[in-house]
């Protein structure tokens, strides 16, 4: 009779002989090992064979996890999607479709000891608090300082990288938020180590530009399920509306951008490069650790950059979009901390960037919740996951050809409320490459 068991990450399969998928025989213990990731389709495998085994892989008890959420219409759709693909895969839904709801519903139908994993200390404590009010059972957290291990379990990334071998055996499923992160190199371990037969990812935007999404169907399952904002739009999400507003330059911002640019493109002209995917661009970072032709180039597109992503014409059109909406619930979006700082002071608004203590981050989003404050203007750190108030006005100043980015931001005013329409104002710099970089990110 076969044995299974598993040891540091890896499935080890005593007492068989044949070959079996993604399996090795490792000399060392003189048995055969394959990842722990396998180790569902190592049981069919051996069932389809008809080879009797015993598993001593998983020893995890059945957990009745009852929770009081109701599912709308398409939750309910893609959480069915999911269970009928053996419960693996991923769903990818608009920001603020209540995609924690689903995994929410996902670990009470399994009934199994559960690790959700995520990628801020944000996300960890909002998904800990909204499983300690669901579920009675105690929960657990892997990171930000915490190290608590229970049979509902919320963890960062990078904490379950670094225990992912110690972890595997413990769980039944395993619940990745924003997943298109587990495409990452390392990440990508802790699926791999984990033999929990059940896995579900969740997120806005599941393809990435690497491609690596096709390494997370590998690892997780596919695909199962997929709407986007305009699907919800109207019934389940507010309605919405983007409108792009051009600003020109001022002469003395045309002429040094033009300067600045000028110098990058000769380059790139007279050194026969060209920029078609992000690893071109990685080619010349590391030219220019060498060649000072190459290094002068990339900060001249610096240059050419913040001029064009900071230009005094987008700061006179927020204060017009301000006045305008004085009566709305603003978000404010840029990419620089310091151009955020210099809008907090210009317009008197709550800034939240990377630099802003948590407390000091939830204390803004609580007065934003309860009307206190009316705008915010942040840079990137609400892009991502974190439980942001409704909103119904949204300003992008700058940033990403990201169409993930763009999701995720348009997401921030798309929550279910009693506003007719939502509106998202992209303000753009004529005759300049950002023209370009906000075409692709739509």
């Amino acid at each position: 009779m076969a044995v299974l068991s598993f040891e540091d990450g890896t499935i080890r399969i005593e007492g068989v002989d044949s070959e079996l998928p993604g399996v090795e025989y490792d000399p060392r213990s003189q048995t055969h090992r394959g990842p722990a990731y396998r180790y569902r389709q190592l049981r069919e495998t051996l069932s389809e064979r008809g080879i009797d085994y015993e598993d001593r892989v998983l020893d995890v008890p059945s957990v009745a996890f009852d929770s009081a959420y109701e599912l709308r219409s398409y939750q309910q759709v893609a959480l069915e999607a999911w269970h009928d693909n053996s419960k693996r895969g991923v769903v990818e839904l608009p920001t603020g479709s209540g995609k924690t709801v689903i995994g929410i519903k996902a670990i009470e139908a399994c009934s199994s000891p559960t690790l959700v994993v995520v990628p801020t200390i944000d996300l960890l404590e909002q998904w800990h608090r909204e499983l300690r009010t669901e579920f009675s059972t105690p929960v657990g957290r892997l990171g930000g300082g915490t190290q608590e291990i229970e049979q509902l379990t919320v963890s960062t990334y990078d904490s379950a990288y670094l225990r992912a071998d110690e972890l595997g055996d413990r769980f039944g499923l395993a619940v990745f938020d924003e997943v298109h992160h587990l495409g990452g190199e390392g990440y990508r371990d802790i699926a791999r180590l984990l033999a929990a037969p059940a896995r579900l990812g969740l997120t806005a935007t599941f393809e990435r530009p690497d491609g690596e999404h096709e390494t997370i169907a590998a690892l997780i399952g596919g695909r199962v399920h997929q709407l986007d904002a305009a699907d919800l739009a109207g019934e389940h999400l507010a309605s919405y509306d983007i409108k792009r507003l051009r600003v020109a330059l001022t002469p003395d911002e045309r002429d040094r951008y033009e300067e600045a640019q000028g110098t990058f493109t000769d380059y790139l002209q007279h050194s026969n490069l060209t920029l078609r995917q992000g690893s071109d661009y990685q080619k010349l970072v590391l030219r220019s650790g060498t060649d000072p032709q190459a290094r002068e180039a990339l900060l001249a597109k610096q240059r050419a950059r913040d001029i064009m992503l900071h230009a005094e014409q987008k700061v006179t059109t927020l204060e017009r979009l301000l006045d305008r909406h004085r009566d709305d619930r603003v978000i404010v979006f840029a990419v620089a901390t310091d151009f955020v700082y210099r809008l907090s002071e210009r317009f008197l608004i709550p800034a939240i960037t990377h630099h802003t203590p948590a407390s000091e981050r939830r204390e803004i989003l609580d007065r934003f919740r309860d009307g206190h404050y009316s705008r915010i203007v942040t840079a990137n750190v609400l892009d991502e996951g974190v439980d942001v108030p409704d909103a119904t006005v949204g300003v992008v100043l700058a940033g990403s050809g990201s169409e993930r980015e763009f999701t995720q931001r348009l997401g921030r005013l798309l929550r279910p409320g009693e506003s007719e329409r939502a509106l998202l104002y992209e303000v753009v710099t004529e005759n300049t490459t950002e023209t370009n970089i906000a075409q692709r990110r739509r």
